[in-house]
């Protein structure tokens, strides 16, 4: 019976030691991407040129909602618009020019 108990324990802790054995935690890098030269100012939907206003009650987009937007001014100067659009749960974002046409 001592042997058969002491059997039951060294397989209890063989099995435990396994298990702790086999936990390799791998550490995970997570990147973000941005663009540190660009310059993102906020604009009110209804402050948006009317080329853009357009596009956006344009078919395609007709069904989507527009949030908030955004001017970006990049290193080199050149701005365009980001819209970000809601349509149910889903969301996206539309990069526009000044004149409504679509970049993105």
């Amino acid at each position: 019976m001592k042997n058969f108990i002491l059997s039951a324990a060294i397989l209890a802790f063989a099995g435990v030691s396994t298990v702790k054995a086999n936990e390799i935690i791998t550490p995970v890098t997570i990147a973000l991407q941005s663009d540190s030269t660009a310059d993102k100012v906020p604009v009110k939907l209804e402050e948006l040129p009317e080329a853009v206003k357009t596009t956006l009650k344009a078919n395609a987009y007709k069904e989507w909602t527009p949030t908030t937007a955004f001017i970006i001014t990049k290193s080199d100067k050149s701005t365009f618009y980001q819209v970000d659009v809601k349509k149910g749960t889903d969301m996206a974002y539309l990069q526009l020019s000044k004149d409504g046409s679509i970049i993105q």
